[in-house]
């Protein structure tokens, strides 16, 4: 008789009296969990694990809840996993579950490294999503076998799988990515759905989050935001060797004392014990998971190995966050080479400073950090001019003086933290010692308003309060030399650019972006809309830093990698005119000689298929206003982007490969036309109307010839009410339905457009009428039209 049948037989005899009593309330898998807890002991004794050092926490039975599992099993008072128990007949295997509740809830429980199904017939262990062997099936019916339930081979190993489970630490930086994100999804998951649930104290802790952070925040953002703080924040603790079994409470505390922005962010939650009960799943989880990390092990002593641990934790944790947020971080070899490019200007005739980013006198500003590449950069290159300047012994010296010159803003909790670490990483590299100071790193956004006191602000928050006030404070008082790096792209950012743009309407004519508004006799209006971009407004916010804001030191670089739509767009003309006029020197580097949506393997950032470009605007303290700025250009090599890495380790600002541009104050950022092509006239020369023309977002409205269009437009005004939908679609707007056009002209009350909804054809104005979701495309043979 196997070791087990008795364990199964009392197991099948306890469940069948429970399932078949008459006076049984609740859900079939409710009346197993009295016969499951004795059989999970029962186990743990067949596996040498002594009955009184396991403890199965059982939840509450709501069906609501998709991040709560039914138990949490500790041994020896560590959390092990987690067991979910189905009703009789719907199996063990998740994968195959059809009602839509088990589906989701699987979806988010996968993301666990250690979970028990089943329905009492069908046993599963499942690992970080993946099935351990195979699903095991019991002999017999739970319902009606009693006493005669038997156990086939491999139970007994699949519970002792589960019950001596032990995290296994991660071995390189990336997969610690991979473990954190799945973990942090899962936190994530939990809090949005408790949000949803009324939870008092997340919604009291999401409105005092909103007042600081993030005031458009939907409950998913805060949600987001949350549980990255709180996962990077237990990173954080590892990397500082603070264990995470004494209490998150003691974690935080102790994390504090070196790192008080990120330890307030872990508070948020452990001074609130309700918080702690209300995501104990995720949490506990987290704690266990995350305290076998080893960091030097993870990191082997390369400060590289965090490169791009943010994106390889997106990857899993949320592929479309990058997307969202315009963030794309920068291959090395390309922070490199700019940062060689500033460091080359500032020792040349211009600035005189022969020690270039490592003179006392450079502060330098990253705006949008992300994690910390362009520092990283900045700091190995102080390290390499200082090494052989002064010799290796005076690398330290330089280098605690040089973390008090930069100066770093990110609005993610997520990529500040992995920041900090691999700036930490490489300070202890370069020096042999962890840094008396930490380079000034602060959680806020850069195109707020730098004179908002921020107001009231919780207790609980004031780290992050201090930390946006000491980041206002260096916009509105300390001048800066230097502001590089990658700022984000987002197309269509109107209302995100905060102070840059101007935060209201009437605030609009006085903010610093208007002076990059083309004006009405230029003819450029309709283009300017494209200046309403991510990358735009920083680029704005580093020249007014640079250039504008502290008349008495004036001189300083901007140097960005951004797409290039400014280099001759018409919408930029003000642009272009302000940086001539504000300038010396601009050299622009075109990274994408390809053009636009090359092949992926000749993109510098590959998910991005905008063309990009380098662009460095460096003024002096002689510079001449009344004399435009001198403009060289250069192309790198096209082909892979191996071959424009090397180029662009070559490159250097006295080298004799730079075009020059034409000198007219809104002329292009690209060389001027040459041969037959520059004597041809300009298209504004011919044509007196030089706006976008007719825009119907349709195309068909239009055909070759006047036959088509009335063919359309008469199959539509003869087509019965009855057959209106069959001849329309919904015009949509990023996959959803939108009415943005019939708004449109609804307000400007243009003729023969009435708001119904109903498609209404105007005969004599020639256009279809909006109807509920805006203009319909016609859904008939062909690309039907109507005639406008």
């Amino acid at each position: 008789m196997p070791i087990t049948s008795p364990a199964i037989a009392a197991f099948g005899a306890a469940a069948k009296q429970k399932l078949s009593n008459i006076a049984a309330n609740g859900e079939p898998e409710d009346q197993l969990r009295a016969p499951f807890e004795q059989l999970l002991g029962d186990m743990a004794e067949l596996a040498n694990i002594p009955r009184a050092k396991v403890t199965a926490v059982g939840e509450s039975s709501l069906s609501e809840l998709k991040t709560r599992p039914d138990y949490a099993i500790t041994v020896h008072h560590a959390l092990v996993g987690f067991v979910e128990l189905k009703a009789p007949g719907k199996g063990g295997d998740p994968r195959k579950f059809r009602d839509p509740h088990d589906k989701a809830q699987w979806e988010k429980l996968r993301s666990l490294p250690n979970v028990l199904y089943t329905d009492g017939n069908a046993f599963s262990l499942w690992q970080n999503g993946e099935l351990v062997d195979a699903v095991v099936t019991l002999i017999g019916d739970i319902e009606s076998s009693g006493d005669k339930l038997a156990a086939p081979p491999g139970l007994l190993a699949l519970f002792e799988n589960f019950l001596r489970w032990e995290p296994i630490p991660p071995r390189s930086a990336k997969d610690l990515a991979h473990i954190s994100a799945r973990l942090c999804r899962f936190l994530r998951d939990e809090v949005t759905e408790q949000l949803a649930l009324g939870s008092e104290a997340l919604t009291a802790l999401a409105t005092d989050w909103r007042k600081l952070l993030f005031p458009d925040a939907t409950d998913e953002r805060f949600a987001d935001g949350y549980a990255q703080a709180v996962t990077f924040g237990l990173l954080m603790a590892r990397a500082k060797d603070i264990p995470l079994t004494t209490g998150l409470q003691q974690v935080a505390n102790e994390l504090t004392k070196s790192n008080s922005l990120i330890g307030a962010a872990l508070r948020l939650l452990t001074d609130n014990a309700e918080n702690q009960a209300t995501l104990k799943t995720s949490l506990g989880t987290l704690t266990r998971v995350l305290d076998a990390v080893n960091w030097s092990k993870v990191s082997k002593g390369q400060p590289d190995a965090w490169l791009y641990f943010y994106e390889d934790f997106l990857e899993i944790y949320d592929s479309a966050l990058r997307k969202l947020t315009g963030s794309y971080y920068t291959p090395p070899e390309v922070v490199g080479a700019m940062v060689r490019l500033v460091d080359d200007v500032l020792r040349s005739d211009r600035f005189q400073l022969h020690a270039g980013l490592a003179s006392p006198v450079v502060t330098l500003v990253d705006p949008a950090t992300g994690t910390g590449t362009f520092l990283l950069g900045v700091l190995r290159k102080i390290a390499e001019t200082i090494a052989a300047d002064e010799g290796a012994g005076a690398v330290r010296g330089a280098i605690d003086a040089a973390v008090k010159r930069l100066i770093a803003f990110e609005m993610q909790l997520g990529p500040f933290a992995v920041a900090q670490l691999r700036i930490l990483a490489e300070i202890v590299e370069l020096t042999g010692a962890v840094p008396q100071e930490s380079v000034r790193m602060f959680v806020t956004n850069t195109l707020g308003n730098p004179d908002d006191d921020e107001g009231w602000i919780p207790g609980m928050l004031a780290p992050i309060a201090q930390s946006r006030k000491a980041a206002n404070k260096i916009k509105r008082d300390e001048p800066v030399t230097v502001v590089f790096g990658n700022p984000p792209y987002k197309e269509k950012a109107k209302g995100r650019g905060g102070w840059i743009e101007g935060e209201d309407a009437a605030a609009e004519k006085t903010a610093p972006l208007a002076e990059w508004m083309p004006p009405r006799e230029w003819g450029a209006g309709a283009h300017s809309k494209h200046l309403r971009n991510l990358y735009i407004y920083f680029w704005r916010w580093a020249t007014w830093k640079v250039f504008d804001h502290h008349p008495a030191n004036r001189a300083g670089i901007v140097c960005y990698i951004t797409v290039a739509g400014f280099l001759g767009g018409p919408g930029f003309q003000k642009m272009r005119d302000y940086l001539r006029r504000t300038c010396d020197d601009i050299w622009v580097i075109d990274c994408s000689p390809e053009g636009h949506q090359p092949e992926v393997n000749t993109r510098i950032f590959q998910g991005v298929q905008q063309p990009v470009c380098i662009v460095l605007a460096s003024r002096s303290a002689k510079s001449d206003p009344s004399v435009p700025a001198k403009v060289r250009f250069h192309a790198l090599p096209t082909g892979h982007r191996t071959e424009k890495f090397k180029a662009l380790g070559e490159l250097r600002i006295g080298m004799g490969e730079w075009i020059d541009c034409p000198t007219d104050w809104r002329a292009p950022f690209l060389p001027a036309s040459t041969g037959a092509w520059a004597t041809f006239p300009k298209l504004e020369d011919l044509f007196i109307y030089n706006g976008s023309g007719s825009m119907p977002g349709r195309t068909w409205i239009i055909a070759p010839d006047s036959e088509s269009l009335e063919k359309r437009w008469r199959k539509l005004i003869a087509s019965p009410k009855s057959e209106m939908d069959a001849l329309f679609q919904p015009h949509l707007s990023g996959g959803k339905l939108g009415d943005r056009h019939s708004q449109r002209v609804v307000k400007q009350g243009l003729p023969g457009y009435e708001a119904r909804p109903k498609p209404v054809a105007d005969e004599t104005g020639g256009c279809i009428a909006p109807v509920r979701y805006g203009y319909r495309s016609f859904a008939g043979s062909g690309s039907f039209p109507t005639t406008g």
